[in-house]
């Protein structure tokens, strides 16, 4: 039987880069197959390719035995492959039905919009992934997960083949995040054949039955799940070992020193959570999607309302009534969604870098030799992999990006960074590249409040754990305190 779809010997240049040089992979029927490799190693590139948004400079893609040139995503759409992307692409304030089958809409027989034959199909189709959703509710106001349903709904709608999930579970919870490998395996069983992208290896294993791994644009292995492990991919990925995912904590944290001192009571009907940063202390935020971390931070900077909150910098009172004027204290955050709230993504890297310090300073004359100056230190200082300061920061992997957000905080004098979710939607390689940056910056002075979902990076990085649960702080960790299955009876309150 001829595989579901080939792509063979596929390569693809942009102006000065080379993103794919012959890259082989072959997807079967029914069968869900990884593509790892680190940020910049040429998936996007590749899926794109698999789905019409560009075009090979050389190679060829076979579905079904058939040679084939998608030139658009509607050729690839309508030969049955269908992407659910990172970043959906749903209307707001569509519903369920109308995304569903936006410009595909169904019409009777005098040309007039079917919407009874419409929500007919769409309810088969949640059936089918035993989801539901409520199709009269705008998109905007369904979960996170929902959404991500509803993106697998339009591409089933379209009677996809062949389905490529970009970071699908990036935004999940865990029990979503399972709920969706249990819709994969019904899809599988029904012949449909899936590529899957993920920086998180645990799931690679859960639900694939194939890898295949690229590094720096180049193919390099392709193997059956069930006879690798964490440590072979991950050299396969990197082209090294790394021995040691989190930096050894290599300096003791001065506790005569509290930073930040913070009272804060988020509503009127909300208890009073009290916490304090030492000096060059890494202060882990841990809880379940919900319990109140980014709120807290958001409270904290002003940018959200406080009913009541108290805030002394160094033992001095503070006014935080606003994230500028946080950063002129000294506090920069590096938000969750760094390409929405982050990063200027058609701006360049230097511009990203200064672009605060100068609003700050209300420059009307730049000095641009000074500017690059500082720019192309920081750049060494944080490690961006960039050809040129020039280079716009949206074609940068997740990890350089963060590393420009890092980069343009530490040109603002900022001595204490929060960072929401640092490594989320990053491969290991620049996760190990994160921890050991944040080390070093607790080494100069500096404090981190570290917000992760993620156990293992904060009992790896952090020095102490506040525990979130229901909005509020309900439990303080350190030392051997820090562990998984202490940290988790506090979240869901088990530990009462």
């Amino acid at each position: 039987m001829a595989a579901l779809l080939e792509l063979k010997r596929i390569k693809k240049s942009f102006p000065g880069v080379k993103a794919l040089d012959g890259i082989d992979l072959t997807l079967q029927q029914g069968e869900i197959h990884a593509l790892l490799g680190e940020n910049g190693a040429g998936k996007s590139t590749l899926v794109k390719i698999m789905c019409g948004i560009h075009q090979p400079d050389s190679g060829e893609i076979i579905m079904e035995g058939k040679s084939c040139r998608f030139d658009n995503y509607r050729q690839a759409i309508n030969a049955g492959v269908g992407i659910i992307f990172q970043e959906f692409s749903l209307i707001p304030y569509m519903n369920a039905v109308d995304n569903i089958f936006l410009n595909r809409e169904i019409k009777n027989r005098w040309g007039l919009l079917d919407r009874k034959a419409m929500r007919k199909k769409a309810e088969s189709i949640f059936k089918r992934l035993t989801v539901h959703i409520d199709l009269d509710c705008p998109v905007e106001q369904l979960s996170v997960a929902q959404q991500q349903f509803v993106e697998i709904a339009k591409a089933l709608s379209l009677d996809a083949r062949v389905l490529v999930l970009d970071e699908p579970t990036a935004t999940l919870t865990p029990g979503e995040a399972e709920h969706l490998f249990s819709v994969m395996n019904d899809l599988k069983l029904l012949g449909v054949g899936m590529v899957f992208i993920s920086h998180h290896l645990d799931e690679i294993f859960t639900v694939c039955d194939q890898i295949t791994v690229l590094r720096d644009g180049t193919y390099v292995q392709t193997l059956p799940t069930a006879s690798t492990n964490v440590d072979e991919l991950v050299k396969l990925m990197v082209g090294r070992k790394i021995e040691h995912t989190f930096p050894l904590k290599s300096h003791l944290v001065d506790t005569s020193t509290r930073l930040l001192e913070a009272s804060i009571q988020r509503t009127k009907h909300h208890q009073e959570d009290r916490f304090h940063l030492f000096k060059g202390e890494i202060l882990g935020f841990a809880g379940l999607v919900g319990s109140g971390r980014t709120e807290t931070v958001s409270a904290l900077i002003g940018a959200s309302a406080c009913y009541r909150k108290r805030v002394s910098l160094s033992g001095q009172n503070a006014t935080l009534r606003n994230p500028a004027l946080a950063l002129e204290q000294g506090i920069g955050l590096l938000p969750e969604n760094r390409k929405t709230e982050g990063l200027v993504l058609p701006f360049s890297v230097a511009q990203n870098i200064t672009l605060n310090r100068h609003e700050r300073r209300g420059k009307i004359f730049i000095d641009a030799r000074k500017d690059n100056d500082i720019v192309q230190r920081l750049i060494r200082e944080v490690g961006v992999k960039t050809s040129s300061p020039d280079t716009v920061v949206s074609t940068l992997s997740g990890g350089n990006q963060q590393k420009v957000v890092i980069a343009r905080w530490l040109n603002n004098d900022c001595n204490i960074l929060i960072f929401d979710e640092p490594t989320r939607g990053i491969d290991v390689g620049a996760k190990v590249e994160i921890y050991q940056m944040m080390q070093q910056l607790t080494q100069k002075g500096i404090s981190i409040i570290m917000i992760s979902s993620e156990l293992p990076e904060i009992i790896g990085v952090c020095d102490r754990v506040l525990v979130f649960r229901g909005g509020h702080i309900v439990a303080e960790l350190t030392g051997d305190e820090i562990e998984s299955h202490n940290i988790m009876l506090h979240a869901t309150g088990s530990a009462l």
